[in-house]
Order: C-alpha cells, then sequence, then structure tokens
C-alpha cells in the first residue's frame, strides 16, 4: 500500500451560517489553521464579534503526518458541543481547520440530545459553506553548491519539473524546494549523487 500523501483543507473562512433550535441560535464558522496561536486570535475577534453570546464552542484539528486536536464545550455540558464538532472534521476528513459555533441561548433548555445535534449541525452547515480542496504533504529541500554547479542543479529541477520557492543565486548557490511526499527519496537521491551539490530537509 502507498503512504498517501494528500489531505483535505479549507483555504478560505466560510461563510456564516445561522442554525436555530428553540430561540437558542448557533451561529458556525470554519478557519484554516496551521497553529494554536491562529485559533486564539480567531476566538478573540469571535469573542468581540458576539460579546453577548453565552458560549464559543470549539473544535480544531492542525497537521498531517502529526495530528494535534482539541475540543473545548465552553461551559456546555460535557461532551455536547466539542466533539459533536470535531466528529464533523472527522467525517469530513479535513485537517488545518478550525470551527467555532457560538450560541446564544433562547431561554430554553435544548438537553443533551438536542445540544449535540445542535452543535452537530452548525459545524456540518459551516463545512458545507466553503470549499474544500486536497493538497499534496510536500517536504521542502534546501540545496546547496557552489556557482559553478549551477547548470547541473538547474538540469534536474528542470527535468523533474520541481517547485522552486526560494533561491539565493551567489558565489554559494542555495536553493529551496518543494517536493511531494511520494516522490521524495527520488528526488533526494537526484541530488545527492551529484558532486559538490548538498541536500538536505528543511
Amino acid at each position: 500500500m502507498t503512504e498517501k500523501d494528500t489531505y483535505k483543507t479549507i483555504e478560505t473562512p466560510s461563510k456564516e451560517i445561522l442554525f436555530k433550535d428553540k430561540n437558542s441560535k448557533f451561529f458556525g464558522y470554519a478557519f484554516p489553521v496551521l497553529n494554536e496561536d491562529e485559533v486564539k486570535n480567531h476566538l478573540i475577534d469571535l469573542k468581540k464579534k458576539h460579546h453577548s453570546a453565552r458560549h464559543w464552542c470549539y473544535a480544531y484539528q492542525i497537521g498531517t503526518d502529526t495530528i494535534s486536536f482539541r475540543a473545548n464545550d465552553d461551559g456546555e455540558p460535557n461532551n455536547t458541543a466539542g466533539m459533536p464538532i470535531y466528529g464533523q472534521i472527522q467525517s469530513f476528513e479535513v485537517t488545518n481547520i478550525l470551527i467555532v459555533v457560538v450560541r446564544y441561548f433562547g431561554g430554553v433548555k435544548l438537553g443533551v440530545g438536542g445540544l449535540i445535534n445542535a452543535y452537530k449541525t452548525s459545524a456540518q452547515l459551516a463545512l458545507e459553506n466553503t470549499s474544500i480542496v486536497e493538497k499534496t504533504i510536500n517536504i521542502d529541500y534546501l540545496i546547496t553548491f557552489d556557482y559553478k554547479n549551477m547548470n547541473k542543479v538547474m538540469r534536474i529541477i528542470k527535468e523533474k519539473n520541481l517547485e522552486v520557492i526560494n533561491q539565493k543565486l551567489e558565489l554559494n548557490c542555495q536553493i529551496t524546494i518543494s517536493v511531494r511526499k511520494k516522490d521524495s527519496n527520488l528526488i533526494f537521491e537526484a541530488f545527492n549523487n551529484v558532486f559538490e551539490v548538498s541536500i538536505r530537509i528543511i
């Protein structure tokens, strides 16, 4: 079995969605995130925007090889908010994503089943209101060489149709390339076998 080297995520935030149940309002949002600082910033923004809401429940998942995730009920009964939201992240098989559901209490208790359904549905609607894209898991390599070996390096880059993300071409040259994970060993060997050229993962 070949190792999976693609993942699904979103590139732009979802449109705000509204789900209502017994006068309670649930506003759902999905954001692309790459780290916990971005998660915190989105939560701060939403707490300003919805400053009179009762709960800001959320779940996020970050990573492709190693996954980190968190589900937060923010004062709702245990596992009635964060986990149903996280369940939708798993169901849609997306990563590098934060979903927040903001609740305004409408005066009528929904009960455990009602809450789970409301948070799950709000998360699902947020995901349906954004475009999910498939990306490849890439490995970045730094290639270092003397200027005189430029042609050798450039020939491989051209032959293999590699994506250059950064280059510094002086006496001492450095080129950063991004390679799809399944091709990474092959590309590493291609450069590693060239005299006076060094390659390493960054």
